[in-house]
């Protein structure tokens, strides 16, 4: 009896929140005065309402049909911090030629709690929008007026899309909690679509199936020369539309604030659509990607990607002076990757096909990715070496779920030597070096595809360590200061980031940025092989500091490793359902080289600590002795593996809560 009287209870709320009006610029003072979401009391906004309505209509003039989108959301901005939900921005193709996507019907309401009353504030045209993202799409930015804490914002539009074989993802699950989503997708018989969820969030649709048609006018001519006539007639065609619903509630949000994720958007629920064929009556079946060869042989056929491969006669000069001091491919490759990076330069633009082309990209020194590395390849090519362009998904991009187009958005290039061995490069990034790709690149894997449009995987994840090793020795004077040196060497992965992030900025700015993390004062800051990219990063640093011992009551406490102890569990949530992803396997190496000052002896020391997560991914080693007048401290910590599943979170959280603990144990050192 309990169990019914319960499960009554939650339909009767279900049914109250799905009847509940959402009806365009009516929002009740219920939803502007609450305080917080209900569900979870930190969300800064909220999604009351999210409906979204996607169906096809015939167009008579292209003979084709259009896909309209109409959207309706809600949201709810309960803190200062939920203020960037006020601001939207809506993706839409609009190529430099070719068919634009339209955005219409743009209405917009910002409601507040003036003491007893609601107000609501129009959205004007002046905060609407155009920016160009590049020469295929541009964005819609909607910024909406007089918002406050407690805002209620209600926007609807259209999006009317030419582009019949494209739906955009749906998109269930967000950085903020959902109240309520409507989602409703229908589909022509004609049309036939692969259908994969992606997340961890699944909403099982409605689906039903309702008659449709539309009409035509048909054109006849009938006769011979004069006699021949013109006749038009209407033609109504009937078909079935296939329509899925999805409706939920209280849809909890995937915050991206926890570390150690690629893309938050791979994990978060939701839908993709990806065109399989298209069957028209008396028209003959069309079919489109269904595996990753053909999605591979599409692209590569473009005008866009393999004929620029196969362009040379513009470098032809200057490869010839390239290669005239190598002697084997090693150096050859060597030579021309370096001659590229140096040559064009990367205009901040992802794409696997090319944007201005690669002449015009050689001759005035800039270029998309793919202006780049198709170059790249091709030159490769032209010294006769094996290369091959390789299809990337960079992290913004996420991973593509099924055969897609859409599923790469990069190119890099590979060699292959006669003994098996290969490398991967992208001269997009001054700093790399082969097999050490930027991180924005090391995303699953690529599709290596060859000359004949034949293709295959590549693992893009380094091999090699990303490696920090760290010495440091200290002494303590007389009137407990602490004089140091720091050795630091970054090799591969770590190297290449340093890099990125550091040989751009004044050295005084980065002496700052020490000094402020570390609680030091730097005299003497030396870093060699900055721009010796083929080489590890060595860093030394004089320093000293008031801030690293404490001395109470005749005895001095101090952090075995001072500044480079882990202090906090970079892990929070309880669970996590996606994994751990690390750019590439890593090892932080820290030792440490303490003199015991005159006068003082040691009353105690840490205990030695060594912890491995299963399956051989990672270890943890610690360990802390006396060595004469010298305390040595040795810290490593290794992964193995650059992904850790998320079956072993609660077991990397414990391994860090362990790590933490131990090195958050002090040298005693009492004064005899």
């Amino acid at each position: 009896m309990l169990k019914k009287i319960i499960l009554l209870v939650v339909l009767i709320f279900q049914i109250s929140v799905f009847s509940q009006n959402y009806k365009f610029g009516k929002v009740s003072k219920e939803e502007l005065q609450e305080d917080f979401y209900p569900s979870d009391s930190t969300a800064d906004a909220a999604y009351l309402y999210k409906y979204r309505n996607t169906f096809y209509t015939y167009n008579n003039t292209s003979g084709w049909f259009d896909v309209i989108t109409e959207v309706h959301h809600r949201i709810k901005i309960y803190t200062k911090e939920g203020f960037n939900k006020a601001t939207l921005g809506i993706k839409y193709v609009k190529p430099d030629s070719g068919s634009d996507e339209k955005i219409s019907s743009i209405k917009g309401y910002t409601f507040n709690i003036d003491g007893n009353k609601v107000t609501k504030e129009k959205l004007s045209k002046e905060d609407v929008f155009d920016e160009k993202i590049n020469k295929y799409r541009s964005v819609k930015k909607i910024t909406m007026p007089n918002i406050k804490e407690g805002s209620v914002i209600d926007l609807k539009y259209k999006l009317i899309s030419p582009y019949y074989t494209y739906i955009d993802d749906l998109e269930f699950q967000h950085g903020i909690p959902v109240k309520h989503l409507d989602f409703t997708i229908g589909i022509p018989e004609y049309y036939k679509f692969n259908i994969a969820t992606k997340g961890y969030y699944y909403i099982e649709p409605v689906k039903t199936v309702s008659s449709s048609n539309f009409s035509y006018k048909a054109k006849y001519k009938q006769g011979v020369g004069a006699d021949r006539t013109t006749s038009y007639e209407n033609i109504n065609v009937e078909f079935e539309t296939n329509r899925s619903q999805y409706k939920a509630t209280n849809i909890p949000a995937l915050k991206d604030d926890e570390p150690f994720v690629f893309n938050i958007n791979n994990h978060r629920g939701g839908i993709k659509y990806e065109l399989s064929s298209i069957d028209f009556p008396e028209r003959a079946t069309k079919y489109y990607s269904t595996t990753w060869e053909d999605v591979s042989k599409q692209i590569f056929k473009s005008e866009s990607f393999g004929s620029e491969i196969n362009k040379s006669t513009y470098y032809k000069n200057d490869l010839n002076n390239i290669l005239s001091n190598t002697i084997n491919d090693v150096q050859k490759v060597a030579a021309i990757f370096s001659f590229v990076k140096s040559k064009v330069k990367w205009n901040g633009y992802y794409n696997k096909y090319i944007d201005k082309g690669v002449r015009k990209a050689y001759k005035e020194g800039s270029g998309n990715a793919a202006d780049i590395n198709l170059m790249l390849t091709s030159m490769m090519r032209s010294a006769g070496l094996d290369a091959n362009p390789v299809l990337v998904s960079t992290k913004a991009n996420g991973v593509p779920l099924f055969p897609t187009l859409d599923g790469f958005n990069y190119v890099v290039s590979m060699v292959e030597f006669t003994d098996g061995k290969y490398m991967l490069l992208d001269a997009t990034e001054p700093y790399s070096i082969p097999n050490i790709l930027p991180s924005r690149a090391v995303n699953w894997n690529g599709r290596k595809v060859t000359k004949k449009g034949n293709s295959s995987w590549v693992k893009l994840a380094p091999t090699k360590f990303g490696e920090e090793n760290n010495n440091v020795m200290v002494k303590i004077t007389d009137d407990l200061m602490v004089e140091g040196l720091i050795r630091t060497k970054y090799s591969n992965l770590k190297a290449l980031d340093f890099r990125i992030k550091n040989n751009h900025i004044k050295e005084e700015d980065i002496i700052s940025n020490l000094e402020n993390r570390y609680s030091i004062e730097i005299e003497n800051y030396k870093l060699t092989n900055a721009r010796k990219i083929t080489k590890p990063i060595s860093r030394t640093i004089k320093f000293n500091s008031e801030d690293l011992i404490e001395s109470i009551n005749n005895k001095i406490y101090i952090d075995p490793l001072l500044f480079f102890a882990q202090k906090t569990i970079p892990f929070k949530a309880d669970d996590r359902k996606f994994p751990v992803e690390f750019d590439s396997p890593f090892k932080l190496k820290n030792t440490v080289a303490i003199n015991i000052p005159e006068g003082y002896t040691i009353e105690k020391l840490p205990e030695p600590l060594a912890v491995s997560l299963p399956e051989d991914l990672g270890v943890f080693k610690y360990q802390v002795i006396q060595r004469g007048s010298k305390i040595s401290t040795l810290s490593v910590l290794q992964f193995n593996k650059a992904t850790i599943a998320p079956q072993y979170y609660a077991t990397l959280k414990e391994f860090y809560s362990q790590i933490v603990k131990k090195q958050s144990e002090k040298i005693v050192l009492i004064k005899e």
